[in-house]
Formats: structure tokens, C-alpha cells, sequence
């Protein structure tokens, strides 16, 4: 028998001896110690007297918030000492000598060093010269030179390795060169610049830019396409140490540093590092309803905590779903300065088996047979949007790129997923890189009502529902708290001609569709909009409308679903069969009663009820559906806040819930955070009885000025998705 703990040990490294001459360098926080004098040639006994020669007594980074290079490179809001600069775009630093520089007599470079084994031809070692006949990769020049002090002007190349880079100044003299010896303080972090041109994050629109990259508070949209829900989130992009955990990441992913200039690379390393399935990335995905190990989903209120958590305790972090996914992953990208966004899709298909085609398998008499019936349709899905041009496609499918982080389905072995050209799934262009034909199937998939029949077993299709899947694509207005409809982003109108010819398209790439077009059937049966609280009563209503001149009957089966927002069933609580007698073209209407004690005892979290009704046509044979999705809606925090609204100023915050129902919440988790104003803090209620309330109030301390919101989230068993939010303004 094998020792089963010695099953369960990682397997041993293995060298890279005898496969290459050193290893691949990895890691941004590797480095090797460059030496203070580097001899030209045999220095028999030690450097010799260098008095002549300028000596080095300061190099100042400029890289206070209020200084030229944070307030010229848009990285003045990271809570960061050191410097932090946008690749093709100049930034300053001041050398102090020990005399004047002298411009024919002296030479000297300031170099710049990533990661282990630094090499000039991978772009890892970069000394850039000030004067113009020794210009290298990055263009370098003396701005002024006043006294001992000159100011030197370095401009990174536009495509140069993002990341966290060692900064030495070195003299060149007749025996060797001279340089600083390594201080932390001086090292620069360069990132992805959508502000210029020769980037290829680069973004011409202003307010998008401003949104996609330096906007903190996020809004992420749940809840159904006509109910929509909005759920505050803080980004955090520029909170302390979160830049480092960003780096992190694509250190533990053994991303090679000489790909980190691309963002292509960065963003699909990122899509697999964002869940924890393959690699030990950031998130644990859990949808059981079980959090006891964790952090319940719902219960985040910002990116900050899981990705200082994940950075310090090197582990995976307890637990997400996919709005999770996306909006840490969104943090990460906005924070090396790749334009991004966090985009929900209603009515998104999960194909089980990779074709158009979501299936919902009915019995003879028009019931849903629940054991055959395997894919499902989540009544939304949250995924990211990053800007960059693709420059591995043809032209025209660069700009908005698909990346989604929830682990659903592999890709080249892993779970990830993009980064997808918006433009290319527009147009059914599915076969460039990477993973276009799923997203493809995820808003365009039809769904298909089939008859089983129980003797032989065949499918026979008997409606085809090409509208209900991606419904409604939507993300956070630039600006505004305010949501942007872009389904026409990702495809044409439906029913009309180009729409046809785009699915023409996507089969020739091998996506199959539903060929048959089954006969209409001439009564419609439609399940209107209902707005419902927690633990309300309400009515469910079924419109019938008799289109044919003559009489109709229609045996209705109508199910009510408790659903995860996965559309995965957790229980039926509701099962009629009523038998509907239409009059030629006239309507009638049924309706349902539906009592909250049949379905709060077996809610899950996000409390989605699923109905729907399908019937069979008496005379005809035809089927009629309708599906409809409930969102109950929840009770609001009240979050307050008093205390005068300036920099370093305490202020309070108030959160405040009544318990409206008439049973008792256990294991309340109270949270509460905002950008540049308050840490994630936390507050665990162990009992909140019925009709009771809580108050909690807590200290802040704001950080900087300018407008910004305090996010607040109540979770328990019984009720998730409780929120609150509270705007203020800092003055300085």
C-alpha cells in the first residue's frame, strides 16, 4: 500500500540543467546584485582612485504624489512611495554630483534592471544614455542642469515589459564603471499607458479612458434583463499593496518576464490566474450555498481584501462566483493600466455540448422532463472587457477584447478564457483566437423545446426560441451610475438580414444550429412582469391569446422553480396543471396564487424563482411556452455618514437594518469599505431576531480628497444580497 501522505507531497522540482543555460526568469521580485564598480579589465590590486571622475551623492525619483511625474502620468491616486510611471511617456528624475556635470568631459547612464539573469537583448537590462550619440531602447536626455544637479528626462519604449523595474545611475571612467549600489526606495513601476498612441492599450475616447482605468467604485448589474439589480463595488486599483499582489499574481502564474510587455499575454495568463482550479490562482468558486470554509460571494464588497489576502497568505481565497471573477479581475487589469470593464449578460447559455443550442426536452403530453433536460441558461453572467489592439488578427478586431475569469470551461488545458474580439463574435468570426466560439454561444444560442417520444426515444424540435438567449448586454456608463445597453456590440438585431448572415458564418467555423423552423402555433402564451419582495405573497399570471378562428384547448403544465442564478434547480415548490378553453381570437387570462410559505423555506442565495409554463394544443398538437424569472427583491442597508469631510479629518459611518421578516437571522456578516476613505472592516452578528434591528457604528480616516462612496453589505444564510452605499466628497 502507498503512503497515502506521500500521495498527496507536490512532485519534486526538477533543474533546468542540461535544457538551457540558465532558468527562465519568472519573477519580478527576483534580482541579482548589480556591482558598484564593474573594472573594463584586470584590476590586480582593487579600483583604483576615482577623484577625478563624477562622483554620485543623490538621485531623486521624483515620485511624490504631487510631483511632475505621478500628476503627468495619471498614478498620483496609488497609495505607493515609489515612483509609478506609464511606458512611452516621459518621466523625470534628478542626479546630484559631487561637482557640475560637464557635457564633453563626462559620461554617464542611468540603467534599469527586471527580474533574474538581466540581458540587454530580451529587454530586461535597459541603460539608457543622455546624450544623442548613444541613444538606446528608451530615448533619455538631460531636461537641465543647474550647480551639482541635473535633471534627466527617460522615456520608456511604448511595448517595454510592465513591471517593477531597479533603477541605477553609473559613471563610465577609463578603468571601469561606477554605479549605486541598490536602494529600494528608487525603484520605478511601469506600466501600460492608454494615453498614448504607440501603446497598444491605447484609448482615443476621454471619458471611457477616464472610467476604464482610473475609476475606483464600480456598479456591477444582476438580477434579470427587466428587473435589472445593481450591486456597488469597490475597485481598489490604487489602495495600498494592491499593485504588488497584481505582480504577484503573474509571478506565481511563472509568467516569463519578457512576455509581460504584452497585453494579450497578460490578460490570458490573468483569465487563468483569476480562479483557482488548475494553477492555485486568486478565487475558490463555490455555488453550493455552503460557505462555511470562506467568505460567502455575496458578501464582498470590493477587490482589496481577496487580493491582499491572496498576496500575503500565497493561497487561494474563500469564495466567488462570477461577478467575483470579474471584478477582481477587473481591478487587476485596470491597475497595470489596461482599459477594462465589468460587462453582465442576461440569459447566458451554458452549452453543455458546444453547439447553438440550448436544450429543453418535454415529454409527450408537453411536461419538462427534468432528467433529460442538462443545459442551462444563467439569468446573467458577468464577465470583463479589456481594450487593446490584436495585432496576431486581422484588421479591424482590435478595441474591445472578451476575458473571463469563472472557471467554466477549459481552454489550451486551462480554465480561462479570451481575450475574444468583441468585434470578431459581432460578425461570426469565430474562428481567431482565443475561445470566440464560446462566448459566440453564450449570447446567440437558440433555445430548442424538443418532444421526446417514449418508444423509440427520438427528438422531434417543436419551438425554437432564437431570442431569449443574451437578451441584454450591459456595463457601467462612463461617468455616471448609470447602465449602458451595448448588446449591439455583440450582435446585429434579431431577424435582421445581417444577423442571418452572421450565423451563416459562425456554422461554417463548425458552430451547428437548429435547422428546423417548426410551425408556429397560434396561441401565445406570455408570462408578464411582476415585481416581489422577500416573503411577499403575490400572483402569477398566464395570458393566453387565440390567434386562429376557432376554438382552442390548451392543457398547461407550470412549474415553479426555486433556481440558483446559475439556472440550476435547487427544488420545485409549485407544480399546477390548469386546463385553459380559448374562444376563436380572444384572450384569457389564469392566475396563479403563489404563498411565500411554499417557497422561503427552500430559497437560495440571490432568491430567483423560475417559472414555466408549457402546454400542448388540444386540437393541433403545437406547443406553447413562456418562461418567466422572479427576482425577489431585498431589504436596503442604511448607510450614514457624519463627521466633517477632510483629509486626515476622523469621521463615522452608520450602518443600520431592520429585520422585516418573522423569523430570526444567525451568522450576520456586516462589511463595509470605500476607496480612499476606509479599509475593508468587518462585524459578525450571531443573532438578529425578528423585527429587531442593528446599529453599527465605526471610525474612518480619509486619505486624499475628491468625491468617493462607502460600500456596505449584509449577508447571512438566510438572506444574501443586502446593500447600501453612502456618497461623500473629501476636502483637502
Amino acid at each position: 500500500m502507498s503512503d497515502p501522505e506521500a500521495a498527496a507531497q507536490p512532485p519534486p522540482q526538477v533543474s533546468h540543467r542540461g535544457r538551457s543555460a540558465a532558468p527562465i526568469a519568472s519573477s519580478n521580485a527576483d534580482g541579482e546584485e548589480v556591482p558598484e564598480f564593474e573594472p573594463f579589465g584586470l584590476m590586480p590590486r582593487g579600483p583604483p582612485p576615482l577623484k577625478e571622475f563624477l562622483d554620485i551623492w543623490d538621485v531623486n525619483m521624483l515620485r511624490k504624489p504631487n510631483e511632475v511625474n505621478k500628476q503627468q502620468h495619471s498614478t498620483y491616486l496609488y497609495a505607493s512611495d515609489h515612483l509609478i510611471v506609464r511606458r512611452g511617456q516621459e518621466f523625470q528624475l534628478k542626479v546630484t554630483f559631487d561637482r557640475p556635470y560637464k557635457p564633453s568631459d563626462d559620461k554617464f547612464a542611468v540603467e534599469f534592471v527586471i527580474g533574474g539573469s538581466p540581458q540587454f537583448s530580451k529587454g530586461t537590462y535597459i541603460p539608457v544614455s543622455v546624450t544623442s550619440d548613444r541613444q538606446s531602447l528608451w530615448a533619455g536626455r538631460v531636461v537641465d542642469s543647474t550647480d551639482n544637479v541635473v535633471t534627466v528626462g527617460i522615456t520608456p519604449a511604448p511595448d517595454c515589459i510592465v513591471g517593477k523595474w531597479r533603477t541605477y545611475v553609473a559613471v563610465v571612467t577609463p578603468y571601469g564603471i561606477r554605479r549605486t549600489r541598490q536602494d529600494e526606495s528608487r525603484d520605478v513601476y511601469i506600466l501600460f499607458n492608454p494615453w498614448v498612441a504607440a501603446d497598444s492599450v491605447f484609448l482615443d475616447e476621454g471619458n471611457e479612458r477616464e472610467e476604464c482605468v482610473l475609476n475606483e467604485v464600480g456598479v456591477i448589474y444582476h438580477g434579470a434583463f427587466d428587473d435589472v439589480s445593481e450591486r456597488p463595488w469597490n475597485f481598489g486599483q490604487f489602495d495600498y499593496g494592491v499593485l504588488d499582489a497584481c505582480l504577484f499574481i503573474m509571478d506565481k502564474a511563472a509568467m516569463p518576464i519578457t512576455n509581460r510587455g504584452d497585453p494579450i499575454k497578460v490578460a490570458r495568463k490573468a483569465s487563468a490566474m483569476m480562479n483557482s482550479r488548475d494553477d492555485d490562482g486568486v478565487l475558490v468558486g463555490n455555488w453550493s450555498g455552503d460557505y462555511t470554509y470562506g467568505v460567502a460571494p455575496t458578501s464582498w464588497t470590493g477587490s482589496t481584501e481577496i487580493l491582499l489576502n491572496y498576496s500575503s497568505s500565497k493561497m487561494p481565497v474563500c469564495y466567488a462566483q462570477c461577478w467575483v471573477y470579474a471584478a477582481v479581475f477587473n481591478t487587476f487589469l485596470r491597475c497595470l493600466g489596461i482599459p477594462a470593464r465589468v460587462v453582465t449578460n442576461f440569459f447566458s447559455a451554458h452549452d453543455n455540448d458546444g453547439n447553438l443550442k440550448t436544450d429543453i426536452i418535454l415529454d409527450e403530453n408537453g411536461r419538462i422532463d427534468k432528467q433529460r433536460t442538462k443545459d442551462s441558461i444563467w439569468n446573467y453572467h458577468c464577465w470583463n472587457e479589456c481594450y487593446m489592439s490584436r495585432p496576431d488578427l486581422p484588421q479591424g478586431f482590435g478595441g474591445w477584447q472578451v476575458v473571463d475569469a469563472t472557471p467554466q470551461e477549459t481552454s489550451d488545458g486551462m480554465y480561462r478564457c479570451g481575450p475574444a474580439s468583441v468585434q470578431a463574435i459581432k460578425h461570426g468570426q469565430i474562428c481567431f483566437p482565443f475561445d470566440a466560439p464560446f462566448v459566440f454561444a453564450e449570447v446567440n444560442s437558440d433555445v430548442v423545446f424538443y418532444s421526446r417520444n417514449p418508444r423509440d426515444g427520438t427528438l422531434l424540435p417543436v419551438k425554437v426560441n432564437s431570442s431569449h438567449v443574451g437578451r441584454m448586454v450591459v456595463t457601467k456608463a462612463p461617468g455616471q451610475d448609470t447602465r449602458r445597453d451595448i448588446t449591439d456590440q455583440y450582435k446585429f438585431s434579431e431577424g435582421s438580414p445581417e444577423e442571418r448572415t452572421v450565423l451563416e458564418k459562425a456554422e461554417e467555423y463548425g458552430c451547428q444550429r437548429e435547422k428546423a423552423t417548426p410551425l408556429e402555433a397560434d396561441v401565445d402564451l406570455d408570462m408578464p412582469l411582476i415585481e416581489v419582495r422577500v416573503g411577499d405573497d403575490f400572483e402569477l399570471k398566464l395570458e393566453f391569446n387565440n390567434k386562429s378562428g376557432q376554438a382552442r384547448t390548451v392543457d398547461v403544465y407550470v412549474s415553479g422553480n426555486v433556481v440558483y442564478y446559475t439556472g440550476v434547480t435547487s427544488s420545485e415548490f409549485l407544480f399546477k396543471t390548469p386546463k385553459v378553453t380559448l374562444d376563436p381570437r380572444k384572450a384569457e387570462k389564469k392566475v396563479i396564487q403563489v404563498r411565500s410559505q411554499d417557497y422561503m423555506r427552500q430559497l437560495v442565495e440571490q432568491a430567483n424563482l423560475h417559472f414555466i409554463a408549457t402546454g400542448k394544443v388540444k386540437e393541433t398538437g403545437q406547443i406553447v411556452t413562456a418562461m418567466r424569472v422572479v427576482t425577489l427583491h431585498n431589504p436596503k442597508l442604511s448607510v450614514q455618514v457624519s463627521g466633517l469631510a477632510k483629509v486626515s479629518e476622523e469621521m463615522l459611518v452608520t450602518v443600520e437594518f431592520t429585520n422585516p421578516f418573522k423569523f430570526n437571522l444567525e451568522d450576520v456578516y456586516v462589511r463595509v469599505e470605500g476607496p480612499g476613505v476606509m479599509p475593508p472592516k468587518s462585524k459578525h452578528y450571531s443573532l438578529i431576531t425578528a423585527g429587531s434591528s442593528l446599529t453599527w457604528t465605526e471610525s474612518f480616516t480619509p486619505r486624499r480628497e475628491g468625491p468617493t462612496k462607502l460600500m456596505a453589505s449584509l449577508d447571512c444564510a438566510a438572506l444574501r444580497q443586502v446593500y447600501g452605499q453612502a456618497q461623500l466628497t473629501v476636502k483637502p
